[in-house]
């Protein structure tokens, strides 16, 4: 059957809420900690202030489908309970991970006897981006007919997770991760109110926060796991050095192949696009120490250096290269600072996106065109037969002409007409390069009005 959290004992929920464990040993202190009512909810201010959506809801009595996105341990769950308990729902929680189609009908048939005692029903999906697009569906003619009402929680992009009915059938919500103001409140609170008997110095409560990353749930784990270090070590004023060598630092928020991930390479992206080497390390360093595979930065490096700065300085192409295969060569830690290396450079480079643009007109071009005849001129002629048949006649040898340049001479298909594609920038070596084409473009003009074009 699925999870339901409205058959426990009075508890810091405010209410029917989180079950003892069956163990008898006390809830984490995450789950103690839940608030009672929507103003002890700490953060998510933008959704939960007076006057913003969710609180609007809340206060009009007037309950309805939602997604909540956003990181882990900023909420989620607990604005769902907060939601069962205002209504006084039946709230039935499944998770994607661990449940199917079996669950789903399960709860469907309890909402159908909670309409006959008139009660609604708020049916929780935890990690609902997990659930695939026939599953997500199953929920659909429930949603509309007001058997249930729909909330679910995800950690990733709803966009490309959850599919469009279901979607369209539900309000989303973004909650932000925790800042550092709400962080130590949480703190305070869990001080106060959740006998571990600990003092915590400023710097050891700093350093917590820090490690918490915006994550309320992870620091509550963290004080915990401090707190049985400290009943070990038999002591209660804790200052940063212990604080530091009882807990590892976590990873900062990240999730390969996830949200973060693609947000964190869009900011490295744009921020050597917009010359802020500062800010390029910043994100680089971030998505190290998130977990993401070097290699895979410095491919996305190299394509940096062709996007976004190309012939405006064709050696940042060489730095990106030389930087991976220093990667290759070195391995971790010692290979990142030549990864650095490139992001500097590129970063302070001058910007060209005239290649890129180039190219992918060329593609489009050429997708959309027939495909037309190689000119013979152009042909080779490596045998007797393709000779007599024209193959090469008339072709141009560039370096037997002045310059090295034959003027006036096309290289398009005879049946097509000049395409101007490339079109450099004015800065780096690109303005010297549109000086060139520029000259041979007048050449090309002063050979057609002589005729030998």
């Amino acid at each position: 059957m699925p999870r339901d959290v409205t058959g426990g004992t009075e508890d810091l929920f405010g209410g029917p809420g989180t079950p003892t464990p069956a163990s008898g040993a006390p809830a984490p202190l995450a789950e103690r900690l839940r608030p009672a009512c929507i103003k002890e909810v700490i953060g998510q201010t933008h959704l939960l202030g007076p006057g913003k959506p969710l609180r609007l809801a809340f206060d009009a009595g007037q309950l309805h489908s939602m997604i909540l996105w956003g990181p882990p341990g900023v909420g989620k769950t607990t604005l769902a309970r907060l939601a069962a308990q205002h209504f006084r729902a039946d709230f039935i929680q499944i998770s994607a991970v661990l449940a199917g189609v079996k669950e789903i009908r399960e709860a469907v048939e309890r909402a159908r006897v909670n309409r006959l005692a008139e009660r609604q029903t708020i049916l929780f999906v935890d990690e609902v981006h997990r659930f695939n697009k026939a599953q997500q569906d199953a929920f659909l003619p429930h949603v509309e007919s007001g058997l249930i009402t729909f909330i679910g929680a995800t950690t990733e992009n709803p966009s490309f997770e959850v599919v469009g009915a279901l979607l369209s059938r539900a309000q989303v919500y973004v909650l932000r991760p925790l800042d550092d103001a709400e962080l130590a409140a949480l703190l305070r609170r869990a001080l106060d109110k959740g006998g571990l008997d600990l003092n915590l110095g400023d710097e050891a409560a700093g350093l917590l926060v820090s490690y918490a990353d915006g994550d309320g749930r992870r620091l509550l784990n963290l004080l915990e796991q401090l707190a049985v270090a400290a009943r070990t070590a038999g002591r209660a004023q804790l200052d940063a050095t212990f604080a530091a060598e009882a807990l590892a630092p976590a990873r900062r928020r990240f999730d390969k192949g996830g949200e973060a991930f693609y947000d964190q390479i869009s900011a490295l992206h744009k921020s050597v696009r917009g010359s802020s080497p500062d800010a390029s390390l910043y994100w680089l360093a971030r998505m190290l120490d998130g977990g993401a595979d070097p290699l895979y930065l410095g491919r996305r490096i190299i394509r940096m250096a062709s996007e976004d700065i190309g012939l405006a300085d064709p050696r940042a192409l060489t730095v990106a290269l030389d930087a991976v295969a220093t990667y290759e060569r070195l391995g971790s830690p010692e290979g990142e600072l030549a990864l650095a290396e490139a992001i500097v450079y590129l970063a302070c480079a001058p910007k060209s996106n005239a290649v890129y643009l180039a190219w992918n007109a060329a593609r489009a071009f050429v997708q959309q065109d027939g495909s037309r005849e190689v000119p013979l001129h152009l042909r080779n002629a490596p045998t007797r037969l393709m000779k007599a048949l024209g193959y090469g006649h008339a072709y141009r040898y560039a370096h037997d002409e002045p310059e090295a340049y034959a003027a006036g001479e096309t290289y398009f298909p005879d049946d097509m007409a000049a395409v101007n594609f490339y079109t450099p920038t004015p800065r780096g070596l690109e303005a010297k390069i549109a000086e060139r084409l520029a000259y041979l473009r007048e050449l090309d003009k002063r050979a057609r009005e002589q005729g030998r074009g």
